[in-house]
């Protein structure tokens, strides 16, 4: 680089770095001043938002560099301090021990409410409490387990139609961007009781569901990165009209959907042999007709199991490829649980899996497990602090600071895992009789814990196992480009940047 390139890039930067480290000096002053002449002690201050926002492109590295030096510290912000954990006891004190002390407050409410308004995930109090003890009953039914296994098994058979047409062409496949869509259709199916077919595209008004719900909820993440997002609201411009015109399209299609619905099952609540096995059916049966919050609810539960679930099925396929062994150990498993023949046909292996063969897919749960541990869909998860506390390490925190635990930054940890902590390895789930074998959910905490832990666990379990059953039993995968490095995107959400780029073979004959 000449010096003259050199001096007028230098001058372009100036104004950049003047204004960093003004705004640096003035949160260090910020807080200089709150924090003096105080006796509490809090935690250890790593740096600033700012230093967030200038390794952007590398945060959850960045962030996993900060907590093997301190299982907890502090980051500045303006007004309050951000506070981030890996250390089980604080996490056990925030999701259990003093668990009315932490929730969505009005930040993240606010980010939320647009898209998922007074939703399952964005309320605290009795709002909360309402939506989940409701929830909680549904989740618990036969009938629901019933319904959404079949649901599951029907959308897997298309999904692996797909992945053998592309097998005969030796095409290669995106898995990601198939997973998101299939788990929409199989969440939309079960929450609302109507096919979208996304992955298949024949329902044009289901499509434009799609692309708007994706559409508005990536709108939405961006707010928690986007300082301006309500200067932009204000005047509708960039991501915040994207949002609101994506918004408009979601409301109406779930109103018009919520009014069939309520008309449909009110016509039939007395007749017991046409129950129906969707969630919108059994809150309506429940007398829950105010439209807006079944939309609210709703919605609620689509996010949650579409993103969530596609995501880790694609971490999942992609560290198989990178552990052949590991795959053809549960395509056996698969295999012997179903008891299905090597040259049987897709439609006999899923049959095949049942309950009983999905309980004896022990080595399967395991990897899931395993590939959560390292990959969790949702790497952090934040709090509101509603009133000056204490954690269990004698560190405090103010009302007004945002607290998280990092469950993608904890996997990495040696005092948690052990040495081989960053290491794919299933057995580490296994006991010595090869069956499951828990951890405290305070420490893999991917499903968060206490009460707020995901009501869709064990929903999202079955999905997953269903899913790879099909899949790995009729199919073997390998990285289209072995040697290109894979990352994930910068979200609230773990998704790979790219996508996953797949070759697939049949394994029937």
């Amino acid at each position: 680089m000449k010096f003259t390139d050199f001096f007028f890039a230098l001058k372009l930067l100036l104004p950049t770095l003047a204004l960093t480290i003004v705004l640096a000096v003035l949160i260090i002053k910020i807080h200089g001043r709150r924090f003096s002449g105080k006796k509490k002690r809090y935690h250890p201050v790593a740096g600033t938002v700012l230093h967030l926002l200038y390794n952007f492109n590398r945060l959850l590295d960045y962030m996993t560099e900060l907590t093997r030096e301190r299982k907890t510290y502090r980051l500045l912000s303006f007004c309050r301090s951000e506070v981030y954990t890996a250390d089980p006891a604080n996490v056990e004190h925030i999701l259990a021990g003093n668990f009315a002390n932490y929730g969505k407050g009005w930040y993240h409410h606010s980010i939320l409410t647009d898209l998922l308004g007074d939703g399952i995930f964005t309320v605290d109090g009795e709002k909360w409490r309402h939506q989940r003890k409701a929830a909680c009953s549904q989740f618990s039914t036969k009938l629901l387990r019933e319904f959404s296994n079949s649901v599951f098994k029907s959308n897997a058979v298309k999904l692996a139609g797909i992945v053998s047409g592309a097998a005969m062409l030796k095409e290669t496949i995106e898995l990601q961007d198939l997973f998101m869509k299939v788990t929409l259709d199989s969440v939309f199916k079960v929450v609302l009781g109507v096919e979208l077919d996304t992955m298949c595209g024949t329902y044009e008004e289901g499509t434009k569901f799609s692309n708007a719900f994706d559409e508005a909820s990536a709108a939405t993440m961006n707010r928690y990165f986007n300082i301006f997002w309500k200067i932009k609201r204000f005047f509708n411009i960039g991501s915040e009209a994207v949002l609101k015109n994506s918004i408009q399209v979601i409301d109406e299609y779930v109103y018009k959907l919520v009014k069939i619905k309520i008309e449909q099952v009110t016509k039939l609540q007395d007749d017991f042999s046409t129950r129906r096995g969707d969630i919108l059916s059994r809150f309506i049966e429940l007398k829950e007709t105010d439209p807006k919050y079944l939309k609210d609810i709703i919605l609620s539960f689509i996010i949650a199991g579409k993103d969530t679930t596609a995501i880790a099925l694609s971490w999942f396929l992609y560290i198989l490829c990178k552990h052949a062994d590991v795959q053809e150990k549960i395509a056996q498993e698969v295999r012997e649980a179903t008891r299905v023949a090597h040259a049987s046909t897709i439609m006999e292996l899923v049959n095949g899996v049942t309950e009983e063969a999905l309980e004896k897919m022990q080595y399967l749960h395991a990897a899931l497990t395993e590939t959560l541990r390292l990959y969790p869909p949702v790497p952090v998860e934040g709090k509101y602090c509603f009133a000056d506390d204490k954690f269990p390490d004698g560190f405090c925190v103010r009302k007004g600071d945002l607290v998280s635990f990092q469950p993608y930054v904890m996997a990495r940890m040696k005092f948690l895992w052990g040495d081989d902590a960053e290491e794919f390895r299933p057995e580490r789930w296994l006991d010595e009789n090869g069956q499951i074998q828990q951890e405290s959910p305070f420490k893999f905490t991917a499903f968060q814990a206490g009460p707020r832990i995901c009501l869709g666990k064990e929903f999202s379990y079955r999905q997953m196992k269903i899913f790879s059953a099909i899949l790995l039993g009729s199919h073997k995968f390998k990285l289209a480009d072995e040697k290109k490095p894979i990352k994930h995107k910068t979200m609230l959400t773990l998704q790979i940047d790219g996508g996953l780029h797949v070759q697939a073979s049949q394994r029937f004959n």
